[in-house]
């Protein structure tokens, strides 16, 4: 079966589509915890109903947009022109979201509300075409997996930007009010993350259509649940990011509190887990051209459960270097996943169509969203409660209590999260060689091809000619 390469510049404008996203994600997983209880003013209470609640929302929006997407198409594509559409809207409500008006608590507390709403909206409106986007570009898994490398390296880019220049550029433009800081840094991030779609937009080509039945949304969700491995995927993306967010959560606050750092410091404490993070991506890369994509996948989440009990164990506050090296350590290994987890969402639904004879893509992917976004509203209402159970207090000394809480928080509780993880991992079993297996028997069971294999399938992979040329 012939395949069409991805140009590098495609696998940039591809990659610089998650850049986009991951400004909004980075703030949320890395910063807006804290901005909000020690900048913001809420209560940690407040903040985690507020982070449950926009989750509700998701449970509607998100298949919503997934169906959006099955259903309509255009001469430019079935996902691209989402990125023109709301690349500014997405801007602004970046900037909205950490623009803190100085009113009463409670009208501060409807802000936050409406502004993360309203964040949470334009996040999905953009994300579920763009982990959609992957599909498209080429049918190739090797490609795909390459892509996303190129895609979570500028994930990490993002996230680097938002732990240096964010804290840095807030507290040197705000002269003494961290509030107006925050609005500029953020502002500008948000201004970024508009060229970036925009860019990817432009430099991006839908090279394969997939017939997809105008299908109602019932019949949708019994062939979902019918393909296991997809399911396995959903039950992986929720544990993984409620691990992921706790950690990154409190970050913040272990730099702060439990070590003793002051802002240089802090910003070096959350960029040290994002270099890790950057690094993971280039040897995800290598080592999935010579290892088992999914035995990488299962084994580095399983060693993040033993690290993090490393880090409880030995880390004591103030320990500054040790704490940096284990942070660093657990960091790189749990971003070894990334670049398989995402291509194999893409190919899961290749095998829940030959499996069923029936497609479902747009919901398929708006169901991985849904549960990335719920496993970080859950992990957000986690965060806001047990920081209320150790008695957290903002921009005060911290208790032994409080600070035992932080140090499990980093460490022994994400950890339990990302073990499950890998755990779910065993069940899953789309490996190259059975996923190379699967396309070739689909091929040879099309009828339109008299059961010989050819390089293309006239119902479900044609080139396009419209939205860009083949590179």
């Amino acid at each position: 079966m012939t395949t069409r390469r991805l140009t590098y510049l495609e696998k940039v404008g591809f990659g610089s589509g998650d850049m986009a996203i991951n400004i909004v994600i980075s703030s949320m997983f890395l910063i807006i915890s804290y901005f909000y209880t020690d900048i913001f003013g809420l209560k940690p209470s407040h903040m985690g109903i507020l982070f449950l609640v926009a989750r509700l929302v998701d449970a509607v929006t998100d298949p919503l947009m997934g169906i959006v997407t099955d259903k309509f198409n255009s001469k430019h594509g079935r996902y691209r022109p989402y990125f023109l559409i709301f690349s500014v809207p997405f801007g602004i409500s970046v900037l909205l979201l950490f623009t803190t008006p100085d009113w009463s608590y409670n009208a501060k507390l409807v802000w936050a509300y409406s502004t993360y709403l309203f964040v949470t909206l334009m996040f999905t409106a953009v994300t579920i075409p763009y982990i959609s986007l992957i599909g498209v570009l080429t049918p190739d898994p090797k490609e795909r997996l390459s892509a996303n490398g190129y895609r979570l390296f500028f994930a990490k880019i993002a996230a680097f930007l938002v732990t240096i220049i964010v804290p840095k550029l807030a507290e040197y433009v705000g002269n003494g009010s961290l509030e107006f800081g925050y609005q500029v840094a953020m502002g500008l991030m948000g201004g970024l993350a508009t060229l970036l779609f925009l860019f990817c937009y432009s430099t991006t080509t839908e090279r394969v259509q997939h017939t997809i039945e105008d299908k109602p949304l019932r019949t949708q969700l019994g062939i979902l649940r019918k393909n296991d491995q997809w399911l396995v995927l959903c039950a992986v993306c929720f544990t993984g990011t409620m691990g992921y967010v706790i950690r990154s959560s409190v970050a913040a606050y272990y730099a702060k509190y439990y070590l003793g750092a002051d802002a240089t410091m802090l910003s070096a404490f959350l960029t040290t887990g994002v270099t890790a993070a950057i690094l993971a991506m280039v040897a995800s890369t290598w080592i999935t051209k010579r290892y088992c994509k999914i035995q990488l996948f299962r084994w580095s989440q399983l060693a993040v459960g033993v690290l993090s009990v490393l880090m409880f164990v030995a880390v004591g506050p103030g320990d500054v270097a040790l704490a940096f090296v284990l942070y660093f350590l657990i960091s790189f290994v749990v971003d070894l996943h990334a670049p398989v987890f995402w291509s194999a969402i893409a190919e899961s639904v290749d095998y829940g169509e030959a499996r069923t004879g029936k497609r479902v893509s747009g919901l398929a992917f708006g169901g991985i969203s849904f549960c990335q976004k719920a496993g970080m509203g859950v992990a957000g209402f986690i965060v806001g409660q047990l920081l209320t159970y150790f008695n957290y207090e903002a921009n005060v000394e911290q208790s032994a209590f409080t600070l035992t809480g932080i140090a499990l928080m980093l460490s022994i509780i994400p950890g339990v999260f990302h073990t499950l993880m890998g755990s779910f991992m065993f069940k899953y079993r789309i490996t190259d060689r059975f996923y190379e297996s699967l396309k070739i028997e689909s091929v040879q069971n099309d009828p339109l091809n008299n059961g010989a294999p050819t390089s293309d399938k006239p119902n479900n992979e044609q080139p396009l000619t419209s939205g860009g040329s083949p590179s």
